[in-house]
């Protein structure tokens, strides 16, 4: 039976899954400084257009000129994490009202609510340092991570999906690791976005036609990079940038081996279903990721392919979910 408020974060899963799309579309359409400033766009709150406030905005702004398309495509952004902001709120103050009632959760929306307002925070040093690659990187990975738990979230509330009584005392730690290593392969793809280093190699199975093409991956991975350049359109030089995508190569070869062997011993526990749609999941990440590179990164495969990333990453929690091992109630509802 479901609990109060399973509705709510069901359809804020579902906007969060949208934003983050958004904030994929943003940054691929190189709109991250579409706004100059934050949380408004030159002032206001929406992009200027009338010639009152374009002359206004160069005023101010006198060294970024409005592009109403790119202004658009972040603005579009910021509205929706806007209103992903007030569902959580309201999750916080739902969850606050019913403490200690049936079980439910007051830790996991709390949390919530702190992440999202780090993320707000995020938002704003994203354009005020200029697309500075470790926040546009810590960003990306903080909308993940808020709506991996809104999916949590919305798994508890639910109360449909139950854990295995005695799971395989293995697959637990098996899909533990499966979920640590998509993390990290997330984290590699923000980086690699954050640097535009996804055309750094253009072919299939090799990169630059050679297996181990030359690399700079003391810079490529250097995490002391100077803040104040802008970094639209990224500054390292392309060994370091091929390094980036060679590595996001070996984490995907390297997340398939052990995602493909937790489904194996999936179907091995009679868990056919979780087993299918892991390998469904995982079979269209590998094939995004394939014609991004084939067809040289296409607006809507890339989007796609960020998509494809958060839909493998539920996954995961998913199949961490039902693996869980029941434990005493005051224990279960802890979060």
């Amino acid at each position: 039976m479901n609990k109060p408020g399973y509705r709510l974060a069901l359809c804020a899963t579902v906007l969060a899954f949208l934003v983050v799309l958004l904030g994929a579309y943003t940054r691929l359409t190189h709109a991250g400084l579409g706004c100059p400033d934050w949380p408004g766009c030159y002032g206001f709150l929406h992009v200027p257009h009338s010639e009152t406030q374009l002359a206004q905005a160069e005023l101010y702004f006198p060294d970024t000129p409005v592009e109403a398309d790119k202004g658009w495509n972040e603005m579009v952004h910021r509205y929706f994490a806007g209103l992903l902001g007030l569902f959580i709120l309201a999750l916080a103050l739902q969850a606050l009202y019913l403490r200690g009632r049936n079980g439910q959760p007051l830790q996991l929306p709390l949390l919530l609510l702190a992440l999202v307002i780090v993320q707000a925070a995020f938002g704003m040093w994203t354009v005020t340092l200029k697309l500075w690659p470790q926040v546009v990187t810590a960003h990306l990975l903080g909308g993940f991570a808020t709506l991996s738990l809104l999916f949590l979230l919305t798994l508890r509330l639910s109360g449909r999906v139950r854990s295995l009584k005695t799971p395989p005392p293995f697959l637990p730690g098996l899909a533990k690791l499966g979920l640590l290593l998509v993390i990290l392969q997330i984290s590699l793809g923000g980086w690699l976005s954050a640097n535009y280093a996804a055309m750094a190699c253009i072919d299939l199975p090799t990169c630059q036609g050679r297996w181990w093409p030359e690399m700079d991956i003391a810079s490529a991975f250097n995490l002391a990079q100077q803040i104040g350049p802008n970094y639209l359109g990224g500054k390292l030089d392309s060994t370091a940038r091929t390094a980036i995508h060679l590595f996001h190569r070996l984490g995907a070869l390297l997340v398939c081996l052990l995602l493909l062997l937790l489904a194996w011993q999936l179907l091995r526990a009679h868990l056919a279903r979780l087993a299918l749609w892991l390998l469904l999941v995982l079979s269209l990440q590998l094939l995004l990721g394939i014609s991004n590179v084939l067809f040289h990164l296409p607006l809507a495969v890339a989007v796609a392919h960020n998509g494809g990333g958060a839909l493998l990453l539920l996954t995961l929690v998913l199949v961490n979910y039902r693996l869980r091992r029941g434990t005493e109630p005051r224990l279960r509802y802890a979060l």
